[in-house]
């Protein structure tokens, strides 16, 4: 049965976002290497120290913002119901996260903006997802009774559907929020689910025609009095 954390972790958890929120802010209107730690506390209303007990730099604050996420998203797999397969029961999960994310669109949007301009960040960004995989990894193997470093199932399972989640929401990003997220994502895993499908094929828009071509004549085999036609520039469009 799923565990709802209690008041003492729910305070951390705003005290952390409430971190991370102003750390994005200052690096989206300064860039990353004209913030400073202090700066961040400062713009968070909390003390340096406050600030490290949470996270270790600045880019982990911007990076790794949602590590209690995981540990959520865990636990509400776990609490999926027993008759649906491990895909089913992670991309129902996933749906449920998009609608928090929906909920919050300026954020994330501006969360990934400053992720996608400063380059730099992504070491830590890598690091941080491949911390946040490893963890649903364990859940779909605890939901398959399988062993995660023996079976490919329960890896296969989490990197396939976190992909088609990122997938959404680079989407979304791109259309700057203006679809809705939770279609986005839930089109994506379905899609997934049903094997890939092709789409119904689309006419291609009619090609300009190919100029006409001439005969290539030799030089010098030509009639006298004719002129050798020139031989037509193809495009390579």
């Amino acid at each position: 049965m799923e565990s709802k954390p209690g008041l003492r972790d729910r305070k951390k958890q705003a005290v952390r976002q409430h971190l991370s929120a102003a750390a994005v802010r200052l690096v989206a209107e300064r860039g990353l290497r004209h913030v400073t730690v202090e700066e961040i506390a400062q713009e968070a209303e909390v003390s340096v120290r406050t600030f490290f007990n949470y996270f270790s730099s600045k880019e982990e604050a911007i990076v790794g913002r949602d590590w209690e996420r995981s540990t959520e998203l865990r636990l509400k797999l776990l609490a999926r119901p027993a008759a649906e397969s491990p895909f089913e029961a992670l991309k129902q999960v996933l749906i449920e996260r998009a609608k928090s994310l929906g909920d919050r669109p300026e954020e994330w949007l501006l969360h990934m903006q400053v992720v996608r301009q400063e380059p730099s960040l992504l070491p830590a960004l890598v690091a941080s997802f491949m911390s946040h995989e490893r963890i649903l990894v364990e859940a779909v193997a605890e939901r398959a009774g399988v062993n995660p470093d023996r079976d490919l199932y329960p890896s296969v399972v989490a990197s396939v559907a976190l992909g088609a989640f990122r997938v959404a929401m680079t989407h979304w990003r791109s259309r700057q929020g203006q679809h809705s997220l939770v279609h986005l994502v839930e089109t994506s895993l379905s899609l997934v689910q049903g094997g890939l499908p092709a789409p119904d094929r689309r006419p291609l828009p009619a090609r300009q025609k190919a100029l006409p071509r001439g005969r290539v004549t030799l030089p010098g085999s030509e009639p006298a009095g004719q002129v050798r036609p020139a031989i037509p520039i193809q495009s390579v469009a």
